[in-house]
């Protein structure tokens, strides 16, 4: 099959401008069409080290160590956010590649972990949400305790409506 698609691939490709100024590519000739050259198809063949996942049973020392992450983000909260009235607050947190298996996330809100310490995942509903300026930060630890990534800080703001203020346009008399 490989040496089929390889067939095909070395025939001949025509390129043509429309009247729209649209390009077209075609198999077949057309009026006024340019024959180009299409190089052939780059491959490669992974290693058995590369096909194993990381930490898996004969797995290469070097193969686990270079799964490293590309980064890590919290995706919301967005960085300066400001939420009204709310009583509970959703926290996603993405990582570039998605989490191996075996690594888990941990959040920190004003500099303390949330779910007791344990792992929080990739989304974690916080609530309730106190009112004022708060800090989330994220990490990705691996099995062994060892910080994979770490997301910068999001600080974001919760206004809370106030019974103290009579005026308030939020609950009328």
């Amino acid at each position: 099959m490989c040496l089929a698609c390889s067939v095909a691939l070395a025939q001949a490709v025509y390129k043509w401008v429309d009247e729209n100024g649209t390009v077209h590519y075609s198999d077949q000739p057309h009026p006024n069409a340019e024959k180009i050259h299409v190089k052939a198809v780059q491959t490669y063949k992974a290693s058995a080290a590369e096909t194993q996942a990381p930490g898996a049973p004969g797995a290469t020392p070097s193969a686990a160590a270079g799964a490293t992450y590309q980064g890590c983000a919290v995706m919301q909260p967005q960085d300066g956010q400001d939420f009204a009235n709310i009583s509970s607050l959703g926290i996603v947190v993405q990582t570039d590649p998605v989490l191996r298996p075996g690594d888990q996330i941990f959040v920190t809100l004003d500099g303390q972990g949330l779910n007791d310490g344990k792992p929080t995942g990739a989304q974690f509903n916080l609530s309730p949400v106190e009112r004022g300026t708060h800090t989330v930060q994220a990490q990705v630890r691996r099995s062994d305790g060892t910080v994979a990534c770490q997301t910068p800080p999001v600080t974001f703001n919760v206004h809370q409506a106030s019974i103290a203020n009579p005026a308030n346009p939020v609950r009328p008399h």
